[in-house]
């Protein structure tokens, strides 16, 4: 079992950027894929990147340039560095950790992002 603590959020301009950090405990990072997931108001869940334990990633169109997932598995912890953050990006980010052998999936808090002027 894993736990996994989000953070970094806040409040951005357009433009700005954010990094997003996943902090895991309990259980070695290296047997889990990791996603960024978010929630904007009124909208289902949207997965947003993953990245897999050999660092292989993956991203959704309406971010890829802009957003870049990272793993430091030795400590446990997982990023996302967000770039030219556009209003759209606004929404609860969430972090979820899905066991490479199994079906065991995990889920973070969230942290809130919003970008406003």
């Amino acid at each position: 079992q894993v736990q996994l603590v989000e953070s970094g959020g806040g409040l951005v301009l357009p433009g700005g950027s954010l990094r997003l950090s996943c902090a895991a405990s309990g259980s070695l990072l290296n047997l889990y894929i990791v996603g960024w997931n978010r929630q904007a108001p009124g909208n289902g869940r949207e997965l947003v990147a993953t990245i897999a334990p050999s660092g292989q990633s993956t991203y959704v169109d309406s971010v890829k340039g802009r957003f870049t997932v990272s793993r430091d598995d030795a400590n446990g912890m997982v990023y996302l560095q967000m770039n030219n953050l556009k209003r759209e990006d606004t929404g609860v980010y969430y972090c979820n950790a899905h066991y490479i052998w199994g079906s065991s999936e995990y889920w973070g808090q969230g942290t809130q992002v919003t970008v406003s002027s």
